[in-house]
């Protein structure tokens, strides 16, 4: 006879746990297994269109970037809406019974208006001394070339723009702000030590483009942090991080075009000619 206990008879969960217990799974699959079985079967449809039987094809474990349009485009959107996953998990452990996370966090829309124009302000305040920085940083050699968006004349492009900024915004407050406040604030941290070691990740995060966007996002996350203590809202803090995002996004050819020394990419060098013998 087994000694394991039984499992619970079915029904025992009340509505709102078995809730729950179905966003923890949409959430772990999203991260993991789902999303790879949803690849999986788009790589089966893309076979099936082709003209060569399923027998006569072949993959790739490890498959490189779609020349197809469609797929391209496909594949950038499930990408995008993929890497919103983290923010659902932060979402779903800062959630208490009685008391929802997102009204816990301040991103919902009770205030809308107002957080608008305090997004603005900060877009104002960070975005156009981060621009400034930028270009100071080009000009010391400090800073990576960064092309931020190479628009092209397709429809898809702009929307894939705005989900992209969306997905930073969202991404970067959500977790930098509305989770790791709380929990390093359970831990016992004061609050300077949490918006500095908060910003400190932030910079980290962004090293990859250089030392300028990085004392620069420094700079935003203890200001973030600051007015995310303050306000107890982080939803005027994802409005201007999208909006910054957005005028990155689409603004970048348009400033390419103005200032082609600090903003266009640097030429590809042309490879050496071998000399015949």
């Amino acid at each position: 006879m087994s000694t394991s206990e039984p499992l619970p008879p079915e029904g025992i969960h009340k509505p709102a746990s078995n809730a729950r217990l179905w966003w923890e799974i949409g959430i772990v699959l999203a991260l993991s297994v789902g999303r790879s079985a949803l690849y999986s079967v788009l790589q089966l449809v893309r076979a099936l269109q082709q003209e060569q039987s399923l027998g006569d094809q072949q993959t790739s474990l490890n498959p490189g970037a779609s020349a197809a349009a469609f797929w391209d485009v496909l594949y950038q959107f499930l990408s995008l809406l993929f890497a919103l996953a983290p923010v659902a998990l932060v979402i779903y452990l800062l959630w208490e019974p009685g008391m929802s996370a997102f009204r816990r966090i301040g991103l919902d829309f009770r205030r809308f208006g107002g957080d608008v124009g305090r997004g603005i302000l900060l877009v104002a305040v960070i975005g156009i001394p981060g621009l400034g920085l930028y270009a100071l940083g080009r000009a010391l050699g400090i800073t990576v070339q960064v092309d931020a968006a190479p628009l092209d004349p397709s429809w898809w492009t702009i929307p894939l723009l705005l989900l992209a900024a969306l997905r930073a915004g969202l991404t970067e407050e959500v977790i930098f702000l509305g989770y790791l406040f709380d929990r390093l604030r359970r831990i016992g941290w004061g609050w300077w030590t949490i918006i500095l070691s908060t910003a400190a990740l932030r910079a980290t995060y962004h090293a990859y483009q250089g030392f300028g966007p990085m004392i620069g996002n420094f700079a935003m996350g203890v200001v973030f942090g600051w007015c995310y203590k303050r306000w107890g809202r982080v939803m005027p803090l994802v409005i201007a991080h999208v909006v910054i995002d957005v005028i990155a996004f689409v603004g970048y050819p348009v400033a390419a075009g103005l200032w082609p020394g600090v903003f266009a990419p640097a030429p590809t060098p042309s490879p050496t000619p071998t000399p015949t013998p």
